[in-house]
């Protein structure tokens, strides 16, 4: 019964749940725009037309944003520390998002969704970092699925409190509500792995371009940012133009909100299902790969099945959210494949990168549609995304039940 307990108090420890109202913050504004992405460029004055290009336009901004932005706060989670930037990432996007509210052009738009980009890129991989350090190694694929499954809730949470109020009010939440999460840093502590090496001057902490000057390490950078691909191309093609698929299909009244309130309300249970897998299959690998090969068979289903209605689109986006709801599993084993001192600049730098592959996915999936069709340009996307992300889990190194006190030479 003690043990029980005790297990229950470090699943629901302060960095844990911290973390995992942070991620729902988090994700909450980084959904917004794709949410009111439709109704906040018609009400500055755009056409149709426009509302398509230049949403797509700023849509890239902001995915640039989380590139650069993981980078930096990749390093300065290594250099300054775990807590530093999940903090300093919070403050900078409700700032941003607070100001979205105030928006009176495109350009301006861009701008600012850009800077939220770079403050929406720290938080998850500064978090699931603190928790994998902070947990022991039997339950860091419970701690970290938890994050995640509560995190991802905040999409469903975006999308309820913009069916509520109007787009700029639904801003100031997002901002708001991170500002007061802020309160929440009183009885956070440090990372201890990090307190460990933190004063030890001969080892180099958060040198980003050490992934790239070591073939071993940049193979194993490669194939996690490689595994997080199809999460992306579900979330980033597949759900957010869902009317143009729609379209396709003969569906004309599909919501992309909805749509992604659906995947996301997926994510979260898929992450908490991966998350039981890793545990019980005592494997990272093999519940990933379970979760990926469900994935595929939705997305396949999406494209070439035929829907017919609004309603049995969203079941496929609840369905492909499910499969590509490993996550957070998959930012673990970004963080669980590296030392310490490089550990939160791979945590964080490898989902943003995941996020800013979004960009090339959308050139690629924009210049394919008018000679190939919507659909076909969608699944020429997919597969390239599962067939990369497929081999990566397959010849990746195992780390479930891997020792996180080490460091990179």
């Amino acid at each position: 019964m003690s043990s029980k307990k005790s297990t229950i108090n470090q699943l629901l420890s302060i960095p844990v749940i911290v973390a995992a109202l942070g991620y729902f913050v988090d994700i909450y504004d980084l959904l917004l725009f794709g949410i009111v992405r439709i109704p906040s460029l018609i009400d500055l004055g755009l056409s149709e037309t426009e509302v398509s290009i230049i949403g797509a336009s700023i849509l890239n901004w902001q995915m640039t944003g989380l590139l650069i932005g993981g980078i930096l706060w990749g390093i300065l989670g290594d250099k300054k520390g775990r807590l530093s930037v999940l903090f300093g990432s919070i403050l900078t996007y409700s700032l941003a998002n607070i100001a979205c509210g105030f928006v009176q052009n495109p350009d301006m738009y861009k701008l600012i969704r850009f800077i939220a980009g770079i403050g929406l890129a720290g938080e998850l991989g500064a978090g699931i970092t603190l928790v994998s350090e902070s947990l022991p190694k039997n339950l860091r694929a419970i701690g970290t699925s938890l994050v995640a499954g509560i995190g991802l809730l905040g999409a469903v949470f975006a999308y309820f409190t913009v069916e509520i109020f109007e787009w700029r009010t639904a801003y100031f939440i997002g901002g708001g509500m991170g500002v007061s999460l802020l309160l929440l840093r009183i009885g956070v502590f440090e990372s201890g792995a990090f307190e460990a090496i933190k004063d030890q001057k001969l080892v180099q902490r958060g040198n980003f371009l050490s992934f790239f000057t070591n073939l071993n390490r940049l193979n194993r950078y490669l194939k996690c940012i490689a595994i997080g691909l199809p999460t992306w191309f579900v979330i980033g093609i597949l759900t957010t133009f869902s009317n143009e698929f729609g379209k396709a299909l003969g569906i004309l009244d599909v919501k992309p909100g909805l749509a992604i309130m659906w995947c996301y309300v997926g994510l979260s249970i898929g992450d908490l299902i991966s998350g039981l897998l890793s545990h019980v299959l005592h494997s990272r690998k093999k519940a990933v790969g379970i979760m990926m090969v469900f994935a595929l068979i939705f997305a396949i289903l999406y494209l070439f099945i035929g829907l017919n209605s609004a309603s049995q689109l969203y079941v496929g986006c609840l369905l492909m959210g499910i499969g590509i709801g490993y996550w957070a599993m998959f930012v673990t084993i970004g963080a669980e494949q590296f030392g310490t001192n490089l550990r939160a600049t791979a945590a964080t730098t490898i989902p943003n990168m995941v996020r800013g592959t979004v960009v090339i996915m959308t050139m690629l999936f924009g210049n394919l549609k008018p000679t190939i069709g919507v659909l076909y340009a969608g699944a020429i996307v997919g597969l390239i995304c599962f067939i990369l992300g497929g081999v990566a889990i397959y010849t990746i190194e195992e780390t479930h039940n891997r020792d996180l006190n080490f460091i990179e030479n």
